[in-house]
């Protein structure tokens, strides 16, 4: 199975977790756990886009793209814009919260392990055989 095949997988389950999550859970394990399956689901998405990220580049750029969409929201434009539409209020948030920026970590550290023992795992895998010399580790 390839990179982006596993990328995309996760992605799917992190969303769905994050729904799971919402519809059983209330409070702060709700909230703090969307804000570690937010960034999770980051590090899915670099994954997908880049399948030969490195798994420190992948969780450190989903981090840092975590922190400023909350940085972001000590302005009034992700407020403004959820508001107005339902997928800016799910991916921009509408208020600043500082506990938020540590759940990310939690999130980016989690989805850096992750792809590192499965980037271990994939790349152990034995190549099919072909007989044909130029198929050889496709």
């Amino acid at each position: 199975m390839g990179t982006r095949l596993v990328a995309a997988g996760a992605a799917v389950l992190t969303v769905g977790a994050g729904l799971g999550l919402r519809a059983v859970a209330a409070g702060s394990v709700a909230k703090y756990g969307g804000d570690a399956l937010y960034t999770l689901l980051l590090v899915a998405l670099a994954v997908l886009v880049a399948p030969r990220i490195r798994p420190l580049v992948a969780a450190g750029s989903a981090l840092a793209l975590s922190w400023a969409v909350e940085f972001l929201q000590l302005s009034d434009v992700p407020a403004e814009l959820a508001a107005r539409s339902t997928a800016a209020r799910l991916v921009l948030g509408s208020t600043f919260n500082a506990p938020d920026l540590f759940w990310y970590a939690v999130g980016a550290a989690v989805g850096g392990l992750v792809h590192g023992a499965v980037g271990s795992a994939l790349s152990r895998r034995p190549v099919p055989y072909s007989p044909h010399p130029l198929h050889q580790g496709e």
